[in-house]
């Protein structure tokens, strides 16, 4: 009758040896690895990449009718392109990795989820504002985009070899898992509803956007992607960057 359950659960709480934490460790690490997996199965690269190339023939029809001399996808598929992205770089973190492809990993990934919040930020969360009012998802995807930056700063102060480093990693990946669920299953699928043709436009927007943020990065983007990326990625980079170029390519003008 005087025994009390909380103070048996410190008790073991302090008495766990080595093994168990261990244990408990490797139990978050599968579970982060599965979640990971069916998240890929669901974010296929090849099915994003496919819807790329539709939202690039859409956006072509449309804008031909306008006259305008562009194509990009629209911006909640470079959107979704830009979690696979991320995902992919996720996945190929492992405990057992070569400290140079962790390093080259967590470079691309930090300056990918940087470069997306800043673009969500600056054009997709403000034209949401505008088409369907305030949103407390919307208030609570700035503030995860502030908690990632704070770990992004967390990991660029250590070492792939200091031991918070793989943990710090994976808190990063946490975080960014909730915030890529919220932004698929609510705000990318509001968007579609009340922005409509607005879009294309707002695709090409970010492209140009996009390509200034990246410039500066341009050489830290192409080492890190070599030691990151499959065949596959590595294609999926060079046409959306083929894509930005075209569209802000002056018309007429030759190739030097």
């Amino acid at each position: 009758m005087n025994s009390r359950p909380e103070d048996t659960s410190a008790d073991d709480q302090r008495e766990r040896s080595p093994e168990e934490i261990q244990q408990e460790i490797d139990g978050t690490r599968e579970e982060l690895a599965r979640t990971l997996e069916a998240l890929e199965s669901r974010l296929s690269p090849r099915r994003r990449l496919n819807d790329a190339a539709e939202s690039v023939r859409d956006t072509g029809q449309r804008w031909m009718r306008t006259g305008l001399n562009a194509v990009t996808p629209d911006i909640t598929t470079m959107i979704r392109l830009d979690h696979t992205h991320v995902l992919a770089l996720f996945r190929r973190f492992k405990p057992y990795t070569r400290q140079g492809k962790k390093r080259a990993l967590v470079t691309n990934a930090c300056l990918a989820l940087e470069i997306h919040a800043q673009l969500e930020e600056e054009i997709f969360y403000p034209a949401m504002l505008e088409a369907a009012g305030p949103s407390a998802q919307l208030d609570k995807s700035v503030k995860e985009h502030e908690t990632m930056r704070k770990l992004i700063a967390d990991l660029r102060a250590l070492e792939p070899g200091d031991p918070n480093y793989d943990e710090t990693f994976r808190a990063l990946i946490r975080d960014v898992l909730h915030h890529v669920a919220d932004e698929e299953t609510t705000l990318l699928p509001l968007a579609e509803e009340v922005m409509g043709d607005q879009l294309g436009e707002l695709g090409l927007q970010m492209t140009r956007r996009r390509l200034e943020l990246l410039k500066p990065h341009a050489q830290e983007v192409a080492m890190t992607s070599v030691r990151s990326f499959p065949v596959l990625f590595g294609a999926a980079a060079a046409g959306a960057l083929v894509l930005g170029w075209l569209t802000l390519r002056p018309r007429g003008r030759e190739i030097d």
